[in-house]
């Protein structure tokens, strides 16, 4: 059983988007914490599949965001829910989940099973406007953070800034409001500094699109796993 209360820094890989075999190697064997397979939109079975037969040659847990009924698979390490706490749709935060447990309730082990309560940040974000959120200012996000920690009692609270570089202050605010719930920081993070200026504050960084963008810099954000 994996202790993700433990990582630092994990990579998020897309399906929908192209990695060669070395570079998918590459992640792997970064010294990185973990690999979460998942995205917004176009994911397909097969390209879960196979992202997760490449992860799985390797001893780096695997684990799957889960985004669409579709594509959900045995064979990861743990699986991640998310419920979007600042979507204005209903059907983001319960309902989604609710089908899925209705559908595969019996055959889930949930002990493999985490809920993440997700704060997408940036406004311009493909999954923003999917799940129809509404942007909240600073006191909304540590009000967030209080409900994540003692209304819901939730495993994961993800900030979620999605391509773009967010608040540090924001971020360390949101941690002070936290025991129990894990901090996710996501968004931006290009380079080993900004790794370790966001990594001070929250207790888990996810590098994801600058793998697409610039794989070389990306790659380097997993030394921050040995500070």
């Amino acid at each position: 059983m994996y202790n993700r209360k433990t990582w630092k820094h994990v990579f998020k890989l897309d399906p929908a988007k192209s990695l060669t075999d070395q570079q998918l190697d590459q992640i792997c064997q970064s010294g990185t914490d973990a690999v979460i397979v998942g995205g917004t939109d176009n994911i397909t079975l097969d390209s879960v599949l196979d992202l997760m037969s490449h992860i799985r040659r390797y001893t780096v847990p695997c684990v799957l965001e889960v985004s669409t009924l579709d594509a959900i698979t045995p064979g990861f390490d743990l699986y991640h829910i998310p419920i979007v706490l600042n979507s204005q749709d209903k059907k983001w935060m319960i309902d989604i989940q609710h089908q899925a447990v209705k559908e595969y309730g019996q055959m889930i082990d949930w002990s493999d099973v985490a809920t993440e309560g997700y704060l997408i940040l940036n406004p311009e974000a493909k999954a923003y406007q999917l799940t129809d959120c509404r942007l909240p200012d600073a006191d909304d996000v540590i009000a967030y953070a209080q409900i994540a920690e003692h209304m819901l009692r939730l495993p994961i609270l993800y900030l979620e800034y999605s391509g773009t570089y967010g608040d540090p202050n924001l971020v360390k605010s949101v941690k002070q409001e936290l025991k129990e719930t894990q901090l996710v920081y996501g968004g931006g993070i290009t380079t080993l500094d900004q790794a370790r200026e966001m990594a001070e504050f929250a207790d888990t960084i996810v590098v994801g699109n600058s793998l697409y963008d610039n794989f070389d810099q990306a790659i380097e954000t997993a030394k921050v796993t040995k500070d």
